[in-house]
């Protein structure tokens, strides 16, 4: 037992590590706060090991969805069925059901449009806007009697309350008839894009949703208010979409009625295109104005698709749409088909006419390096939204060329693995599919086309101030609780760098690799935790990481690491003293040269400062030092390079 002396004496001790002075320099580096251990909240229990793996008694809900529904031109609309059969594998009997309705985001009564700013712009809506969307739910009826179901609509959620529990292990199917009016511009995750040839109607959040009932929160009910993404349940899809005959209508995953809504020509050419290297026309720029080009049977054709395994589908429909394809060459040997639809003003070899091209090297870049990808077609759709991904379908600016469409091709078809592979909380967690993908951008460019977007490596001192800046909140953050010029940093940007950090600079890439691809082959089509993650990470790499995800994601800590004095020694070598200013602690890599020119580098590990604020390193030379470095190549996000160097007076 600790008595009051010694306790005293701790806290006394602590409290002097904390605060002290090196001559100029003032320290706040405190080892205790960060080494102190860590106990995740989620230990080792009945559906989650302490591997950062889910345990034998893993269990999670199922939601098939078999919808019909027809988009009206003229009116901006879609109306129609979803029928939902939900399977509740849980050990909790349910006494009531919620579901997500997302399109009530769009109603001016929302949670969501009341936070919108009075000035200014939002990308997630706008306050001066007259337009009234959301779900009008016309009848919600349970399948086994046609009786109807008593909900409860609460803004972009609602509640079934069943008349019996929901058994472990039982079956529930309902019918949900509704509409809703399509808003122009969809909180930038879909919308509809003018063209001279036809609107292009990118659709999303367009039937409602299951919520997740999960075994850490229960039901996960939390509003759709614009910023926060989706966290949703796996089931298979059967949907059919009716839109005007002169429509092309692309979709997640495959379609089933080529015969009754292609040409045979387009048939054909698909058919060319799935055995295809090199990109085939399905439908070319002139064919766009020939009516032959579609079917001619009625004003109107039902394109049906299906989709197994994934956590939501969305489609594309338009007349103006130019059509291209080719295959996918999987590891396994499987084959997929990348495809792009766009309108004629997005046309161009430095445009568009290469979309498909990047969908196709980045489906096969990351599928090769982490785990295959798993649906049957990757369609690429030009639109007004700048980029947005669904599961085999992403919505990408109809504006980008060059370089920036394959930026963002990349990092929507990344998303394939991130959320849409590994289900993590997007709500809560924007950060796990965002900044993991983010991650995996940063490998990609330079991995297409023999680098030929490769960006110079990052002077960490240009970003510093950004990635750490004391003003900024954490990454362990949800999105709708972050200040929205703060998003492109804390969801993308700074988690993306904190990767490549512990990569490149914590385990080196063979260790970091490996225990990446097994937190995601553990995870796939399963909803992990970021506790999940960062167990599954210290075991896999054989590290205790909690210093590292304490200070880039839990907190907002800062790096300044100097170069405090050297003394030029020359019987046992030069002495230099380092010093950690900040409470983040990094490795360090601290180069020197001799006065006679000799140069050298050492490698000290992050344990140095497990215990302390200075450090002292022994040069193994017996002449006097010229000039000493920490983190030469400016690779840590140092916020203050000045200090990094000493120079002999």
């Amino acid at each position: 037992m600790i008595n009051k002396i010694t306790f005293l004496l701790l806290f006394v001790s602590t409290q002097v590590i904390a605060q002290s002075n090196f001559g100029n320099f003032h320290s706040i580096y405190n080892p205790h706060e960060l080494y102190a251990p860590v106990q995740y909240p989620t230990g080792d229990n009945q559906c989650r090991s302490a591997l950062g793996e889910p345990a034998l008694g893993y269990w999670q809900n199922k939601a098939d969805y078999n919808i019909n529904v027809k988009l009206n031109e003229e009116n901006r609309e879609i109306s129609g069925y979803v029928t939902i059969s939900y399977k509740n594998n849980s050990p909790h009997a349910l006494n009531y059901l919620w579901l997500q309705l997302d399109q009530n985001l769009f109603n001016k009564n929302s949670r969501g449009q009341a936070r919108m700013p009075a000035q200014g712009r939002s990308r997630y809506g706008d306050s001066k806007s007259d337009f009234q969307g959301g779900y009008n739910i016309k009848s919600v009826k349970f399948l086994q009697d046609n009786s109807n179901a008593n909900i409860l609509v609460e803004d972009t959620r609602m509640q079934m309350r069943l008349k019996q529990p929901l058994l472990p292990n039982s079956l529930i199917s309902f019918k949900i008839e509704y509409s809703f009016a399509i808003p122009a511009y969809g909180a930038d995750r879909f919308g509809i894009l003018p063209s001279k040839d036809g609107d292009v109607f990118a659709i999303a959040q367009w039937y409602p949703r299951m919520c997740v009932f999960d075994d850490v929160r229960g039901w996960n009910t939390d509003p759709y208010l614009g910023p926060s993404e989706f966290y949703l349940e796996y089931g298979d899809f059967d949907y059919s979409i009716t839109v005007p005959s002169s429509h092309i209508v692309v979709g997640s995953g495959e379609l089933q009625n080529p015969i009754e809504v292609l040409t045979p020509t387009q048939i054909q050419r698909l058919a060319q295109a799935a055995k295809s290297d090199k990109t085939v026309i399905i439908r070319s720029e002139n064919e766009v104005k020939q009516s032959s080009s579609r079917p001619n049977k009625s004003k109107e054709l039902t394109w049906h698709f299906k989709m197994n395994n994934a956590r939501d589908v969305s489609f594309a429909s338009s007349a103006s749409f130019i059509w291209d394809a080719a295959k996918i060459n999987l590891p396994s040997g499987k084959k997929s088909l990348a495809m792009s639809v766009y309108p004629s003003e997005s046309k161009g070899d430095f445009a568009w006419g290469r979309s498909t091209e990047y969908t196709k090297a980045s489906v096969e870049n990351y599928s090769k390096r982490w785990f295959e990808y798993p649906y049957p077609v990757a369609v690429n759709v030009a639109s007004n939204v700048g980029g947005m991904e669904y599961p085999g379908i992403v919505f990408c600016g109809s504006y980008a060329t060059t370089n920036g469409l394959f930026g963002v091709t990349d990092h929507e078809f990344g998303h394939t693995w991130f959320p849409m592979i590994v289900g993590s909380n997007e709500r809560l967690y924007g950060w796990m599919d965002e900044g993991f993908n983010t991650f995996i951008n940063s490998l990609a460019d330079d991995d297409f086309n023999n680098g030929e977007y490769k960006s110079a490596p990052t002077n960490a001192e240009g970003v510093a101030d950004r990635l750490t800046n004391p003003n900024s909140e954490s990454v362990f953050n949800t999105p709708d609780a972050m200040r929205e010029e703060s998003i492109g940093n804390l969801l993308y940007y700074k988690p993306g760098f904190a990767l490549e950090i512990l990569r490149n600079v914590v385990l080196g890439a063979n260790r970091f690799d490996y225990a990446f691809r097994n937190y995601i082959k553990k995870w796939a089509f399963k909803h992990p935790t970021p506790w999940d993650f960062f167990k599954a990470m210290d075991n896999a790499s054989g590290e205790d990481l909690s210093w590292f995800w304490r200070a880039w994601f839990l907190n907002n800590y800062r790096l300044d690491q100097a170069v405090y004095s050297v003394s030029n020694d020359l019987k046992e070598g030069p002495l230099v003293t380092i010093i950690n200013l900040e409470q983040m602690a990094m490795p360090v890599t601290l180069s020197y040269e001799t006065v006679s020119g000799n140069k050298g580098e050492i490698k000290l590990p992050v344990e140095i400062w497990n215990n302390r604020i200075d450090f002292d390193v022994r040069i193994p030379v017996q002449e006097k030092l010229k000039s000493v470095i920490i983190d030469p190549d400016k690779i840590l996000p140092d916020v203050d390079f000045k200090n990094n160097s000493w120079n002999v007076q």
